[in-house]
């Protein structure tokens, strides 16, 4: 499980700069919970894929994590982990994972592996680097581009067919293309378990308000230039306003426009 952060903005920005001082600081303390690597992703120019930086070292005492969070970009992601108890920390299973100009971080178990694996076509098998459902989950989004969906539909059909099969996983994920920024907030019905607060130790008691109570939430906020940044509980805070529980929504890059599609029941907003 991770911590999800993201931005979209009109001029050139940084991750620093949208988490502001206090959204820094609560993010740097979650890093020593969320230590088993960290990832970055930016677009330098709206219509490129995005660039991807990331590491298996824990953000806190990673210099290069400064670097990437001081990197301007139209829009961003920053992605800590937590790995899920039996798999690997290394580079192949950090986030974000990057394939066909697109970079992908997600928040969440899905399980068991071999039955997220048997989703996937052979081909789609062959490209996975790493050990991760989180990987699997990408390469089903691909899937359904292949089919000739788009970014925001193609994510849709994933989430939804994920959730029939998995009605209780953390669904949560940012995928970053080169024309949009998808948000899934899909984990109304996921919840840490009593091994994860067993797992979290001393920290549980250091961590930022409303990690552990809501800790599978995603927030947003719009600043007044227009920037849109959403976030994990324990960065987002006062002034940050929820998601609709179950959705996926697509940021236009260019002129931050938003469309919403609402998983249950089936809906379509814009704004």
């Amino acid at each position: 499980m991770c911590r999800l952060f993201a931005f979209v903005s009109p001029e050139r920005s940084t991750a620093r700069h949208e988490l502001r001082g206090a959204g820094l600081e609560s993010l740097l303390s979650l890093a020593r919970l969320h230590g088993d690597g960290w990832g970055w992703a930016g677009t330098d120019a709206i219509g490129t894929a995005p660039e991807v930086r990331k590491s298996a070292r824990s953000a806190v005492s990673d210099a290069d994590f400064e670097t990437a969070i001081d990197t301007p970009a139209h829009a961003g992601l920053v992605h800590l982990r937590w790995a899920t108890a039996g798999l690997p920390v290394n580079m192949n299973n950090a986030h974000p994972f990057e394939a066909d100009g697109m970079a992908f971080a997600h928040n969440g178990t899905v399980k068991p592996l071999d039955d997220v694996r048997a989703l996937l076509s052979p081909a789609s098998v062959a490209t996975l680097k790493g050990t991760t459902d989180s990987e699997m989950y990408f390469a089903l989004i691909r899937e359904q581009l292949d089919l000739g969906y788009d970014l925001h539909e193609a994510t849709v059909r994933t989430v939804r067919m994920l959730r029939e099969r998995f009605p209780h996983v953390s669904l949560n994920a940012l995928l970053l293309g080169p024309e949009q920024l998808i948000i899934v907030h899909a984990s109304a019905t996921s919840a840490l378990t009593p091994h994860d607060l067993e797992r979290m130790g001393p920290l549980a008691a250091e961590l930022p308000v409303g990690h552990n109570e809501d800790y599978f939430a995603l927030r947003w906020r719009e600043s007044p230039d227009g920037t849109i940044a959403v976030s994990s509980t324990g960065v987002a805070g006062a002034g940050w306003n929820p998601l609709p529980a179950e959705s996926v929504t697509a940021v236009n890059l260019r002129d931050r426009s938003r469309e919403i599609v609402e998983l249950t029941p089936a809906a379509i907003a814009r704004g």
